[in-house]
């Protein structure tokens, strides 16, 4: 795992600030010592969530989204770890331990035109590399019997993290997707539109469902597929919201029953939340509310393997907004599953 940078005491204090009479998340959160042996060092940590950063947008470039997801994980971690420490937040069950360092590939392809077939296939191979740290990572964690939290990045990162985790538990897994979008493209190549059809036709992922997928910009050739196989299963945001023919809860009920009968990962998209900077962003979308909601319900499942957010852009303007909206969905998620 040559590119997971650890967190230490000294890199989480200048984090957080410090308030007379209050204790911050980051003060009581666990950090690994090392990184020589990570299964055997995350084991033996007495936490029951592990939150990984993989700071990279390389798999929405190939996928010709708006850059900037790379800047999510910093946005959150300034955030999540000056969020209160009480009776609700109880930061010695999680552990931080730190990112991928894809610095050299995010400078690679700062240099490719999307506009090139040729610099898109090389940043399409790229991605390819991350997808084997990403599984090297969450396989790790999963293995040593915990739960991942990893905030991205592009989606792309979805495959890593279905694999990582089949790898992990010798079987397939279910993926429920909270998301504009199915990301179930064609084998073209790896990029953030990808990761599940990759994962599926590879055998890792079993049943998914995609919640909340935008009508306008899904194509006829995957709603073909998904009405031809029983495996797959989605709602659409129009029926939810716009003509209202689905119930949100009700539809939460069918789509636990569709993938909660073996171990499944949450993916949640923030394309899918009005208004949210994303690499995919949308004037027209879910609540914050329900996108916590869902967060809140799926987690809840004993079957409920990792947690992945996704495709969020911080900027100077925003970066407290993205970090709290995430924090939000981090600490929704800890609550539930340990309930």
């Amino acid at each position: 795992m040559s590119k997971l940078r650890l967190y230490n005491a000294t890199n989480v204090k200048k984090f957080f600030n410090k308030r007379p009479n209050e204790t911050k998340f980051g003060e009581h959160i666990n950090l690994l010592s090392n990184n020589t042996d990570i299964y055997e060092n995350v084991k033996n940590l007495d936490v029951q969530y592990v939150l990984i950063g993989i700071p990279e947008d390389v798999g929405v470039f190939s996928n010709n989204g708006k850059s900037g997801a790379y800047t999510t994980w910093d946005a959150v971690i300034k955030v999540l770890l000056n969020t209160q420490n009480n009776s609700f937040n109880v930061a010695k069950s999680a552990a931080v331990l730190g990112y991928l360092d894809c610095s050299k590939e995010l400078k690679k392809i700062s240099k490719f035109d999307q506009n090139n077939e040729k610099d898109v296939q090389k940043a399409r191979e790229i991605v390819s590399e991350i997808d084997k740290e990403v599984v090297n990572i969450v396989s790790s964690i999963v293995k040593a019997g915990k739960t991942p939290i990893i905030i991205g990045g592009g989606h792309n990162n979805a495959y890593g993290n279905i694999k990582g985790t089949a790898l992990a538990l010798k079987k397939a897994i279910n993926c429920i997707n909270f998301d504009a979008h199915t990301d179930f493209r064609a084998l073209e190549g790896r990029h953030s539109g990808n990761g599940f059809s990759y994962a599926y036709a590879e055998g890792f992922l079993d049943k998914y469902f995609v919640f909340g997928v935008h009508e306008n910009y899904t194509p006829s050739y995957i709603f073909d597929r998904f009405e031809s196989e029983k495996r797959l299963d989605y709602n659409t945001y129009e029926e939810l919201k716009v003509r209202n023919s689905r119930d949100f809860n009700n539809e939460l009920q069918r789509a636990s029953k569709h993938i909660s009968k073996k171990p499944y990962g949450i993916e949640l998209d923030c394309d899918a939340i009005i208004n949210i900077k994303s690499s995919a962003q949308t004037p027209s979308g879910f609540s914050v509310e329900k996108a916590r909601q869902f967060i809140h319900y799926f987690g809840q499942h004993k079957n409920a393997t990792y947690l992945h957010i996704c495709e969020a852009i911080a900027t100077k303007k925003n970066e407290e907004q993205i970090g709290k909206l995430i924090s939000y969905f981090i600490t929704d998620f800890i609550r539930a599953n340990s309930r």
